[in-house]
């Protein structure tokens, strides 16, 4: 298949309903709503959506179930963007290749740009008419399981054990990957979770997607880490250098470049395995697996 033109129509059909579920650039009040959507549509690759629509599309699911939840993660996923890069947490002159929410909007209006972000993602999932084209179990289930790996048990605890790290020089492995995990790992877990249960997959359907996302979300933070060694500051659209230079408790940090690549193909070969069992419709995770290694940006 082609990854690169899958990946393309997916981001197209979820920018296009991003476009109709934020507020517009003119409501009250405009510098909120504009710094919304200058980081909602700064150029992202939409990857957390994708594998959403991808799991679901796997299970043979309609993936118009499924927008509106993908749709819903990318905002929660750029809010954490807006506030991870600001003074007080990375500090971060550049994001996507572009200056980041703060340094155009001010930090004020970036920390209620975020919040403002991440409470639409909920309206969204909750919305009425959506409930009942889902379902409310279905529906429940998914909230439940955003919202948690989201939290302080997720993404937010994760960032948190992540800036406590910074800097200091014996950090073990166990605290590397708690922050792996909970920081970058758990949405993307909880973005394939989501789709097998909006695509109608059974339990023992839903509990191997949810390995996939597991180890693919582990091997996305290890190649992020890799690429800020590797890349270049075009390629990955931040300054190239920078979790180094701010004493990052990374995977190359800890056990070095050479094994940290060796653990992120490990982790792909165990998402590979874990949907060996689905049929061609689950190529596009099998091939997004594959990406997430070999990417350059």
């Amino acid at each position: 298949m082609d990854l690169k033109q899958y990946l393309n129509d997916k981001c197209k059909l979820v920018d296009e309903a991003l476009d109709r579920y934020l507020p517009r650039e003119t409501d009250l009040p405009e510098s909120l709503h504009k710094s919304m959507r200058y980081s909602v549509f700064a150029g992202g690759k939409r990857v957390r959506p994708a594998l959403m629509l991808a799991a679901c599309e796997a299970v043979g699911g309609d993936i118009s179930r499924a927008v509106p939840a993908a749709c819903a993660m990318e905002m929660i996923h750029t809010y954490s963007l807006i506030h991870d890069d600001l003074p007080a947490m990375d500090d971060d002159d550049f994001r996507r290749g572009r200056p980041t929410n703060h340094k155009v909007f001010g930090d004020a209006i970036a920390i209620l740009a975020g919040d403002a972000l991440l409470t639409e993602a909920f309206i969204l999932m909750s919305n009425p008419e959506y409930v009942a084209k889902v379902g409310t179990a279905s529906a429940s289930a998914v909230v439940q399981e955003i919202a948690r790996c989201a939290g302080s048990r997720g993404m937010v605890g994760g960032q948190v054990v992540d800036m406590e790290s910074e800097g200091k020089p014996d950090i073990d492995f166990a605290t590397v990957e708690y922050i792996h995990t909970h920081k970058t790992g758990a949405l993307i877990k909880a973005s394939v979770k989501a789709g097998a249960i909006l695509g109608g997959a059974d339990q023992a359907g839903v509990e191997a997607l949810t390995r996939y996302g597991e180890a693919v979300g582990l091997a996305f933070q290890i190649a992020d880490d890799i690429l800020d060694i590797e890349g270049t500051t075009e390629q990955i659209g931040k300054d190239a250098g920078s979790d180094q230079a701010r004493g990052k408790a990374t995977y190359p940090a800890v056990i070095g470049i050479h094994q940290s690549k060796e653990r992120a193909q490990e982790l792909v070969d165990l998402a590979l395995d874990s949907i060996k069992g689905f049929g061609p419709e689950a190529d596009p995770l099998r091939e997004i697996a594959k990406y997430i290694v070999s990417r350059k940006t």
